[in-house]
């Protein structure tokens, strides 16, 4: 589904109306945990959350003109998405997510690569997003972000 918006607020205005809360409670999860350095603002038609280009301005790899993208959220048509670099990228985190879930989610976890997508939002698991926001800080995460670029240059 996409949303043309120019912030954040534009893009949750913009959706259904079931969709509204729960994209809005997520992203306040988020602003709430996320560790310093990270920045909100729309990327990829999405809201995101970017290492913020004075701390690293080389940006992202694939598209310099973008921040380097640590989470996404999204409204797509089936499902609210949650798009996690960290998961992706992070063996140990994926490990620990996927673990956790469970404790905290009688459903069973519903994810691809970086997306953890919720068909329903009374089965988010606010607790375990929130600790999963601030489990990796920035400088962490531009650590992790460039030895997966040295490795895939080798």
């Amino acid at each position: 589904m996409n949303i043309p918006a120019s912030s954040p607020e534009d893009y949750i205005a913009r959706l259904p109306e079931n969709r509204r809360e729960p994209v809005a409670r997520l992203r306040q999860v988020i602003l709430d945990h996320l560790p310093e350095g990270f920045e909100e603002h729309m990327a990829y038609g999405m809201i995101s959350y970017c290492v913020s280009r004075s701390r690293y301005p080389q940006g992202y790899h694939a598209d310099p003109s973008q921040a380097l993208p640590f989470i996404s959220i999204a409204s797509q048509k089936n499902h609210i998405a949650l798009y996690h670099m960290g998961v992706y990228s992070i063996p140990a985190l994926n490990a620990w997510f996927t673990e956790a879930y469970p404790l905290h989610s009688p459903l069973r976890l519903d994810m691809g690569k970086s997306c953890i997508r919720f068909k329903k939002a009374e089965h988010i698991p606010w607790p375990l997003i929130a600790e999963l926001a601030g489990r990796v800080s920035v400088d962490e995460w531009i650590g992790y972000y460039e030895q997966s670029l040295q490795s895939s240059r080798r």
